[in-house]
């Protein structure tokens, strides 16, 4: 590592792996196969029942599906489409794909029909992988405005059966040039950015870029995926760049993995599935926390379980600074027995370790659960990146960051302050634009848009959006995510939107969770069939907003403050239109939808 003092503008990390000139992803699947062919690496669900996948089966899965795409016609170098929740039929099409010699479009199984077309025909994908028969009517609602895709494939409908009986005449040595044809600076995959604004643009990523960021990761963190009985429950879409980074990593591994889609069955399938790591964004773990405290709260325990969070985080917060005293230790010992080891068992029983990506956590959280015996690896990254360029690991963790430079990449500030990121695992560009490659690529740094800091010892923290600072009227700027993020993190709120550009003050749109909302109801005495949309104006309501509000603003300057709010009727969701599959707020779609209460609130 390096840093030239204090404060600086620029770190690195030297690499830990090597970069060769042949190879490519597909590649510790077969070495997997050979070299531990009986060892558990999958286990497929169906319904309530787990099945184990040794090496060799994944591979054997994998190898008659890719012969199956060559007997379909699929050329070498073509893009193939992949619409699907969660499920072991993903990973074995993604990693069919590449043996066939082709490259894999993502798309998140719960695109529109508009979307789904701009994908298909920007890509020039000539084949689709979907899960249902729902899927198959959106295809064919566009399919006259996509004439290259020849060729579907459904996985309820027994697509991998299918295409093995199809490649039955394809030899191993046929497959085997079409896999090895495939060299590091082969396209791998289109993804598509989640499109807060505009049209997705396609992140094109090569094999080597893919390869370092998987293997790097897991070198980085033995801890993680290396240890004898490590296993992971993949349920975040592998559509997105953080899922499908670190679905290669566990391949690269051979950690036992299997995959749920359905989120709201967490606690059983942790239950059932006992991991010993999971990667997840910080709305499942405030969920997680937040859902421990109602239940609590339920059963007459509300009070315990506030003060054993506090000793939680009291706890970690102490342990980067010396340790623990005695009366501390012993709260904790306590409070282990009485409610920690309870939250750890509702998650499996087995769980160290957690990935967290996507937006920041924020340090209350963090500091909760390592107190309660579960570490939270925050790190950073985009699409354009591969998922994580910085990553806090077990020997080097600061919560609050979102990590150091991950091994063989560098952090540089700019002078405005945006994040610039470079390393091998650096995407190649944008599929067919090479306007906005130009743009985001300056000198091999890709300049991420986002704003932060690095200290002394290389941790990045993002304080902000470029494009999305607010100028008030004053001339003041204003970050939202400082403030959004500590407002979302309570209990009771779902989404928050932070406004004022232009405006001679800072405001809020609050949304409510509606999974909370009943808690709420029971802690304040009101009838079990209130709606939130009769409460917007409920002063119990709007006091437990405000003192949210007021502690959030405890984080930034007066000038920044928020000094007005309004609580909306309906919740901002990816159906509606407000989120992004990867839960990142439209901003524009929400002002244009929000445009009398923004209005009001400044009138």
């Amino acid at each position: 590592m390096n840093a030239n003092n204090a404060n600086p503008t620029e770190f690195t990390v030297a690499p830990i792996v090597d970069d060769p000139d042949t190879g490519n992803l597909t590649d510790p699947v077969v070495r997997n196969a050979a070299a531990t062919p009986n060892r558990v690496v999958m286990v497929k669900r169906s319904g309530q029942t787990w099945t184990d996948v040794t090496a060799d089966a994944f591979c054997a899965d994998i190898r008659a599906v890719a012969k199956g795409i060559i007997a379909s016609g699929v050329a070498p170098g073509d893009r193939v489409a992949l619409m699907s929740r969660t499920r072991y039929e993903w990973t074995v099409a993604d990693y069919a794909i590449w043996f066939a010699g082709a490259a894999t479009v993502p798309i998140y199984e719960t695109s529109s029909a508009e979307q789904v077309e701009w994908i298909l025909s920007d890509s020039g994908a000539t084949a689709t992988f979907l899960e249902n028969d729902k899927h198959a009517a959106l295809l064919a609602e566009v399919a006259d405005r996509v004439p290259q895709v020849t060729r579907s494939w459904i996985f309820d409908s027994g697509a991998l059966s299918s295409l093995k009986e199809l490649g039955q005449n394809v030899t191993d040595d046929e497959l085997e040039a079409r896999r090895t044809s495939l060299t590091p600076e082969s396209l791998a995959t289109i993804i598509y950015t989640s499109g807060t604004t505009g049209r997705p643009k396609g992140c094109a990523i090569t094999h080597r870029s893919f390869r370092f960021e998987a293997r790097t990761i897991v070198e980085m963190m033995p801890d993680v995926f290396k240890a004898p009985n490590a296993s992971t429950l993949m349920f975040l879409p592998l559509a997105h760049v953080f899922g499908r980074a670190i679905q290669l990593g566990v391949v690269e591994a051979g950690v036992r993995t299997g995959h749920t889609s359905d989120v709201k069955m967490l606690v059983q399938d942790f239950a059932a599935f006992k991991p010993t790591f999971v990667l997840a964004v910080p709305r499942v773990f405030e969920k997680i926390y937040n859902g421990a405290g109602q239940r609590a709260a339920a059963d007459g325990k509300g009070t315990i379980f506030q003060t054993a969070a506090d000793t939680a985080i009291a706890y970690s917060e102490a342990l980067d600074k010396g340790g623990a005293g005695f009366v501390l230790k012993a709260k904790h010992t306590v409070f282990d027995k009485l409610v920690y080891s309870k939250l750890r068992t509702s998650m499996g029983g087995q769980l160290q370790w957690a990935v967290s990506g996507g937006a920041p956590l924020g340090s209350r959280l963090g500091h909760f659960f390592r107190g309660a015996g579960i570490i939270v690896l925050e790190g950073y990254g985009l699409t354009e990146t591969c998922a994580g360029t910085t990553l806090n690991r077990p020997a080097s963790l600061s919560i609050g960051s979102v990590g150091q430079p991950i091994p063989g990449s560098s952090v540089r500030i700019a002078e405005d302050g945006e994040v610039l990121l470079k390393g091998p695992h650096i995407f190649s560009g944008y599929w067919q634009n090479p306007e906005a490659t130009a743009e985001a690529l300056t000198d091999g740094w890709f300049h991420s848009g986002d704003l932060g800091e690095l200290d002394a010892e290389g941790f990045l923290r993002i304080t902000g959006r470029k494009k999305e600072i607010l100028v008030t009227a004053g001339g003041k700027n204003v970050a939202p995510a400082v403030l959004e993020d500590r407002i979302r993190a309570d209990w009771l709120v779902s989404q928050c939107m932070v406004v004022g550009d232009k405006q001679p003050f800072i405001a809020a749109l609050v949304t409510i969770d509606p999974e909370s909302w009943s808690r709420f109801l029971s802690d304040n005495g009101k009838p079990a069939d209130t709606t939130i949309a009769s409460c917007v104006d409920d002063p119990v309501l709007r006091t437990h907003v405000q003192g949210v509000i007021d502690q959030a603003n405890k984080a930034v300057s007066h000038a920044e403050a928020i000094k007005k709010f309004v609580i909306l009727d309906d919740d901002w969701t990816e159906e509606g239109g407000q989120l992004t599959p990867s839960m990142k707020l439209k901003r524009s779609v929400v002002l244009t939808e929000c445009a009398d209460e923004v209005a009001a609130i400044y009138s």
